[in-house]
């Protein structure tokens, strides 16, 4: 197997950005790019800490992110599983990556900044959905906004309706759960009993 390791490599390999590709890449929210992310429900979040990488994704009924000014997003943390795997990031390693997916866009916009975790309360209720208030806040100091262009969701065809027949037959959480605990938990009954749980704990 041929390894590229030099930077001097990879770019013998794949030669200079367009110049296209440079300029959109600005230090602020511009009007355009607020425009796409206050579309976006559906945010993946990249985070770097001492052990190790995370990548989570986040969802919202409306948008995900709430865009304070030019320089700042707001991104609330509702219920889960109480893993704070990016949270744990953030509080030892700051800097994050934001992947904004809007439904039917064949664009996706990033955003790359620095994070901190906000508990305040007053802060925390503004994000409330049915009465139930964020358990934090993931307050980001934009660095740089790009999008990215329409050819991996075109490759994709991520939006195609046609394409969510890939999802028939894939195995269930209880499956996968069954498996990795070696059958100490009941997937069967891990899979009936998700759709009440869900329910009651989305927010």
């Amino acid at each position: 197997m041929t390894t590229i390791s030099t930077i001097e490599e990879l770019e013998a390999l794949y030669g200079r950005p367009s110049h296209a590709s440079l300029v959109k890449e600005v230090d602020r929210i511009i009007p355009e790019y607020a425009a796409f992310i206050e579309a976006s429900p559906f945010v993946a979040l990249a985070t770097v800490g001492p052990d190790g990488m995370d990548c989570s994704p986040r969802g919202d009924p409306a948008e995900v992110v709430r865009i304070a000014d030019e320089r700042t997003v707001m991104l609330p943390d509702r219920h889960g599983n109480n893993r704070t795997d990016s949270l744990r990031n953030i509080v030892r390693d700051g800097r994050v990556a934001l992947l904004f997916l809007v439904p039917g866009s064949t664009m996706a916009m990033r955003v790359n900044g620095r994070a901190v975790i906000s508990a305040d309360a007053d802060l925390c209720a503004s994000f409330a959905v049915e009465g139930k208030a964020a358990r934090s806040v993931t307050v980001v100091t934009v660095e740089a906004v790009y999008f990215q262009c329409a050819r991996a969701n075109k490759r994709a065809s991520l939006w195609d309706p046609e394409r969510r027949a890939l999802a028939d037959g894939l195995p269930t959480p209880g499956q996968m759960l069954a498996r990795t605990s070696r059958g100490d938990i009941d997937g069967a009954a891990y899979d009936a009993e998700w759709p009440g749980r869900a329910e009651t704990t989305m927010w």
